[in-house]
């Protein structure tokens, strides 16, 4: 059965990061996810999962200067030396935090760069961090994203994902799969997650339009659920949404969901 990770920076925004591993504990999960831990010391983290007993499943690799709009620099060839650093930092956190695994964000096409460049330099750094994750028992995953959302973000495809895997060929890097994403930019959602299970090391979640909670959009989430569950998916779904009418109040999805996939005595 699937189990459910709450995505720390999607829900409870309306309170600091640090004070939402208390509320995503009272909302009943004992997962979550982030983007960044950076703000806070691996030791003030960590302090929060144990005291709320919450596993964290996954953050991301440091992306470059968020605030000022960059969505990662993995593709960037001027920023090599910056995404070794953080690789090492990630790995630091990730460690003491207990995470198995980190993704990677590629980052967005830099005006008049070519595709061989930007190509070889994201492949070399992805050989580089799963190498270094590798030393550490850590998984590396690589996320397409949308461009209707992120325009001009690099790896936006299924196929593109796979293909820059097998040039890697390391076997400690894995696809996340965000649901949403890969309905606004291809569809065969079912399909494609049957196709490419043993290569999926993470699959997030979020419904069409609106990029809010399951059931409020186009995707029929049941249906995926009941697959994911019946293709014996053993990884984490992570609840990367926002919240259409706050977060606990619109979490009858995962009741429904838990339900639905709740074996029958």
């Amino acid at each position: 059965m699937p189990r459910f990770a709450a995505n720390l920076s999607m829900l409870f925004t309306e309170v600091p990061f640090i004070e939402r591993f208390d509320r995503a504990a009272r909302a009943g999960f004992g997962s979550v996810e982030f983007l960044f831990p950076y703000a806070h010391t691996p030791g003030e983290v960590a302090a929060k999962l144990r005291g709320n007993r919450l596993q964290v499943v996954l953050h991301n690799l440091p992306a470059g200067d968020w605030d000022a709009g960059e969505r990662g620099i993995a593709c960037l060839p001027d920023r090599v030396d910056e995404f070794r650093d953080g690789v090492a930092k990630a790995i630091e956190y990730a460690t003491a935090l207990g995470a198995p695994q980190l993704n990677c964000l590629a980052g967005k096409v830099p005006l008049g760069a070519g595709e061989d460049l930007l190509r070889k330099t994201f492949v070399a750094n992805l050989k580089y961090a799963a190498a270094e994750l590798k030393k550490a028992s850590l998984k590396l995953l690589i996320e397409p994203i949308n461009t209707y959302d992120i325009p001009g973000f690099y790896l936006n495809r299924t196929a593109q994902a796979i293909s820059i895997m097998d040039e890697v060929g390391a076997d400690n890097l894995f696809l996340q799969y965000d649901i949403y994403h890969a309905q606004r930019t291809e569809g065969e959602l079912a399909a494609t997650m049957e196709k490419h299970l043993a290569r999926i090391g993470h699959i997030q979640v979020a419904d069409n339009p609106g990029r809010n909670e399951p059931g409020t959009g186009e995707i029929h989430y049941a249906f995926l659920f009941a697959q994911l569950d019946r293709l014996g998916y053993k990884g984490f779904v992570g609840c990367e949404y926002k919240p259409k009418n706050g977060t606990e109040a619109g979490l009858v999805w995962l009741e429904h969901a838990r339900r639905q996939l709740r074996p029958v005595r």
